[in-house]
Formats: C-alpha cells, sequence, structure tokens
C-alpha cells in the first residue's frame, strides 16, 4: 500500500566550507514519495574521502553549497508510492547516492536500490558499499586481475584500500601494501606484505619486493607520487588512479589537479610500452542509466555475497552517531583508524 504520510527528517548539512565543527543539524519534512520513489530509513552511511573534500570545496563537480553531503547509505524501506512492489517495504536496501545520505531518512528512487542479504548488519554492509564497488571494478573491469597476479595498493589500511586487498587475495593475487607502521599487522592479516608510506624509499622498497615489476597499481594519492607507480608496472601492466589525495590541501580550483591528472594518464598510455593507466570515475556511464544501474546492481551484489559468505571482513572503524557527525569527519581525517567510519541513527 503506497505511502500519503511526509516524514520528518534529522538532516546534516555543510552550509560552507567550514572545518567538521561548522557542520549544521537540522530537521524537514519530506514529502510522501511519489510515483517509483521511496523512503529508506537510515540503518548506517559513512564517512569517505568525497566528504572530507566536500567540506572543503574541493570534490570535483561537488553541488554547490549548502547541501546535504552522504555518498551512500543502508537503509530500511518505512514507505512508498504509486508504482512500487509493496513487498520492498520493510526490507533493507542498499544505495547510492553521492549526496544526501547523512540523514535519518532519504528520498530515493526505487530502482537505485540493491538488496542486503539476511544476516549481512547495516553497518558491515555500509563498510562496502562505494567501497567495494570500487574495488571490485578497478580490479575485474579495469585491471582485469588474474591469479598469480601481483599489485600494489597503496593505502592498504583504508576504506577502499582494505577492500581491495581483500578482494585480490580472493582472486589468488599477491598484494604489497601501503600503510603507516601502526597498521602493518592489520595489513599482514588482510592478506598483504606491508610497506611503509612515510619511508622517503618507499617505491624502491616496493620494487624490490616485486623486481621484475607488478601488474597493476591501484594509486588514490596523485600528486608527484603518481610517476612513481607508473614506474613499478612491469609490461603489459595496468596503473589505475582514483584519486588526488596528495592535493586536497591545495588551493585554488578544484578541478585542476584532476584535469592535469587525465593530461598525464592520456600522454602515459600513447606511449609505445605495452602499459596501460586509467582514472577510475565511479559515475562513468551514468548518463546510460539503466546499464549503469544494472553494472552497481551486479557487482555489488558480488561483493554482498563475499561479505555473506565471510569472503570479506567488514572494517567498521567506529559507529558514531549521525547528529555527531562532526566528531565522525575529524576521526576519519585523523588518518589514525583502519576501515571505515560509520555513521548511525543514535537514540
Amino acid at each position: 500500500m503506497t505511502s500519503t504520510v511526509t516524514t520528518r527528517a534529522t538532516e546534516v548539512v555543510l552550509p560552507d566550507a567550514v572545518e567538521p565543527s561548522g557542520l549544521e543539524v537540522r530537521t524537514r519534512d519530506l514529502p510522501a514519495p511519489g510515483a517509483g520513489k521511496v523512503i529508506l530509513r537510515m540503518d548506517a552511511t559513512g564517512v569517505s574521502f568525497a566528504e572530507q573534500q566536500m567540506r572543503r570545496g574541493k570534490y570535483y563537480n561537488q553541488p554547490p553549497f549548502p547541501f546535504v553531503p552522504g555518498y551512500d547509505l543502508v537503509g530500511t524501506v518505512t514507505a512508498i508510492g504509486p508504482g512500487v512492489a509493496a513487498g520492498i517495504a520493510g526490507r533493507r536496501f542498499a544505495a547510492v547516492t553521492k549526496i544526501g545520505a547523512w540523514a535519518s531518512h532519504v528520498l530515493l528512487d526505487a530502482e537505485d536500490l540493491v538488496p542486503v542479504p539476511d544476516g549481512v548488519s547495516a553497518a558491515a554492509a555500509e563498510t562496502v558499499l562505494v567501497n567495494g564497488i570500487t574495488a571490485w571494478q578497478m580490479l575485474h573491469r579495469l585491471a582485469k586481475v588474474r591469479s598469480g597476479n601481483t599489485v600494489v595498493v597503496l593505502g592498504a589500511n583504508g576504506g577502499v584500500g582494505s577492500t581491495l586487498v581483500q578482494l585480490a587475495r580472493h582472486a589468488g593475487v599477491t598484494v604489497i601494501g601501503t600503510a603507516s607502521e601502526r597498521h602493518h599487522e592489520t595489513v599482514r592479516k588482510l592478506g598483504a606484505t606491508p610497506v611503509d608510506y612515510r619511508a622517503p624509499d618507499m617505491y624502491d622498497r616496493i620494487a624490490s619486493l616485486a623486481p621484475d615489476g607488478v601488474d597493476a597499481v591501484f594509486d588514490h594519492v596523485g600528486g608527484a607520487g603518481l610517476a612513481r607507480s607508473w614506474q613499478l608496472l612491469r609490461k603489459g601492466g595496468t596503473l589505475v588512479s582514483y584519486g588526488t589525495a596528495a592535493t586536497k590541501d591545495e588551493e585554488g580550483n578544484s578541478q585542476l589537479p584532476i584535469l592535469k591528472l587525465f593530461g598525464q594518464l592520456k600522454l602515459w598510455n600513447a606511449l609505445p610500452n605495452g602499459r596501460n593507466a586509467y582514472f577510475y570515475n565511479f559515475w562513468a556511464g551514468h548518463r546510460h542509466l539503466a546499464s549503469f544501474r544494472r553494472r552497481l546492481a551486479d557487482d555489488l551484489t558480488k561483493v554482498f555475497q563475499l561479505l555473506a559468505e565471510g569472503v570479506l571482513t567488514p572494517q567498521v572503524a567506529a559507529e558514531i552517531p549521525l547528529v555527531d557527525a562532526a566528531s565522525a569527519l575529524v576521526l576519519a581525517e585523523s588518518r589514525t583508524v583502519v576501515g571505515k567510519v560509520i555513521l548511525v541513527p543514535g537514540a
């Protein structure tokens, strides 16, 4: 039965480029869902690098302030609009939003929902939502890794990085992962050989572990080190760049680092050396919405299945109430934790 009742939602707002303490909490009424729409009550959402950049006004193609951040969420359907199957009410789903998920309730297209398997908690599912899709697509759609390959994962203790390591190990791939020394034991438990990212000879240490080169490097850092990542590849290898963390504090046009990166990758791809360089864009193909949704759902379903089977171990750094999103953001930006900081409804 469709709903005609409004829903009171609590939302966290980015009013401008502010410190985490500048986040604002508001409440507002969401209208009853229209045709093809649902209300999803948030059970878990997360703090990712995207929100960290958005609060600085530095995320590529972010909307103008003010807006509600939140890249993805897991929640329970509490209201449905006309044309939506009645059977989904009360069930748990995941959705990718890009913005808007830092809220107690979110109005969404029913077609954007992906079922969460029974027995998988909301927090566990949230750790592998965008992180899992990103890792899966970079490994299997771009780098096309095979059993016996060797890859390098920069930031192997992070949300995407820890998922990359686990998926790669499941595929029979040897992994070298960078992290600060305090996280090396965690990286070892995930199945990778750790290298200290703070070491001035980090790339030399990686090269000594793979003297014949590696089959893929997954680099979220960008900046000057990207050339060293490229040099680690053997013939036929693939560099996958998926961020510009090295330039996160640079002043000026937020799109300039990305445009420079695109130019560098294009130049490397033009070289006749048998190596490939890609920038991973989660939203690639979004203009063809039906096929984008189908690919996203297919890949996330595979990742959720591995999570349900225990192949993936959810890396939950902390669970913090939504209204304390400022503290969650500070913790995520401290780079002292392993895995993902999760926002939950709270009391």
